[in-house]
């Protein structure tokens, strides 16, 4: 189930065939799902975003933002300074980041071989040590190596699986959510598509095209997660990927991440003190970066690149897109969840669907 087989459209962009990050052509997305009840309880796992199949090879263009810096994405330093992204995306849990950084590590020198160049990959996290035994170090190289070898274009699944299998956003279960949007131009369409694994925000600040959603659906209604009395409402985190084929250059890509934040923040989400809040956006559009190396001759014959960037006053067009498709994908998160009971008999409740209609004054289900 997703926002729209409820009825429910957000923005006034067209979405791509998939309504998913997936209809860039060319990026992948898989995911291993650990879903045990234990004991120990193990609701966790593993999502990967591939932005082209020959990324251990040929980098591509990438920029990223952080609204609140309560969280680890590793790898930015490089991006930062070089513009480039240079591996597929790891997302997971907080503890489980340093396996999945180094079975990427392992996979693009698989792919390269010996030689004499480095890996930085890029790997984010969110908290969910409240349903899951975060601590128990449950994912493990071969994890990331089933979500890379069934990264896949089409439809992405979403909810309670691979790195948002024990997500919370916004009080209700969260978890993967993916959307995406198109816009004609002049050169041809461009496509913008967002992949979130949303652990974010409170109940009360939730707001769906604009309407106050999470007072209409309080406690009382669907009952808020009896967490821990010193957790912090709020805290979680919440990864965002934006991935177009618009040509756009590396300062670009900063500014199409900074959007997505925008994004946070319609739905509700502050940057709550303990949220690690951070997008990162990329660009399949420039291809033909060469792969980096110690070896300062290594291009020589090749000393320059053509590169092409979107003109300026298509940007505001482009930061549209953004934020309608990170919305949706943060109210896909939440609406393709399950109720799930964790560690400690905690129990998070899914986002009811027919509650969540008539919240939004919509008439029937379908």
């Amino acid at each position: 189930m997703r926002t729209r087989d409820l009825g429910i459209v957000i923005g006034e962009h067209p979405t791509g065939p998939n309504n998913a990050i997936t209809d860039v052509a060319g990026v992948l997305v898989g995911h291993t799902t650990l879903d045990d009840a234990g004991p120990p309880h193990v609701h966790t796992g593993v999502s990967v975003v591939v932005p082209h199949r020959d990324i251990w090879t040929e980098p591509v263009f990438a920029g990223s933002h952080r609204l609140n810096g309560s969280g680890e994405m590793t790898g930015l330093q490089w991006i930062q300074e070089s513009g480039e992204l240079t591996s597929a995306i790891g997302i997971t849990n907080t503890h489980s980041v340093g396996v999945v950084r180094d079975a990427l590590v392992a996979a693009q020198v698989a792919v390269r071989g010996e030689g004499v160049y480095w890996s930085l990959p890029v790997v984010g996290e969110t908290y969910d040590g409240l349903l899951s035994d975060i601590n128990g170090f449950h994912v493990r190289t071969e994890h990331v190596e089933a979500a890379l070898s069934a990264a896949a274009d089409g439809p992405v699944a979403e909810g309670n699986v691979g790195g948002g299998t024990g997500m919370i956003c916004h009080g209700f279960k969260g978890g993967i959510g993916t959307a995406s949007r198109v816009t004609d131009t002049a050169a041809g369409p461009y496509t913008v598509g967002v992949l979130v694994q949303a652990n974010h925000g409170r109940r009360e600040r939730l707001r769906i095209n604009g309407i106050a959603v999470g007072e209409r659906i309080g406690p009382d209604a669907v009952p808020l997660p009896d967490v821990p009395a010193h957790y912090e409402p709020g805290s979680g985190s919440i990864i965002v990927v934006v991935a177009t084929d618009a040509p756009l250059l590396p300062h670009q890509c900063n500014r199409l991440a900074q959007r997505a934040a925008l994004a946070v923040a319609r739905v509700g989400g502050t940057g709550e003190q303990y949220s690690g809040d951070l997008m990162l956006a990329f660009s399949t559009a420039n291809r033909g970066i060469p792969p980096y190396s110690w070896d300062e001759n290594a291009d020589t014959a090749r000393p320059e690149v053509a590169v092409r960037m979107v003109a300026p006053q298509l940007m505001t067009r482009l930061f549209d897109l953004t934020i309608e498709a990170t919305e949706e994908a943060i109210v896909n998160a939440m609406v393709a969840a399950t109720t799930m009971t964790g560690r400690n008999g905690l129990t998070v409740h899914a986002l009811d669907h027919d509650l969540l209609r008539t919240a939004l004054d919509l008439q029937e289900s379908r």
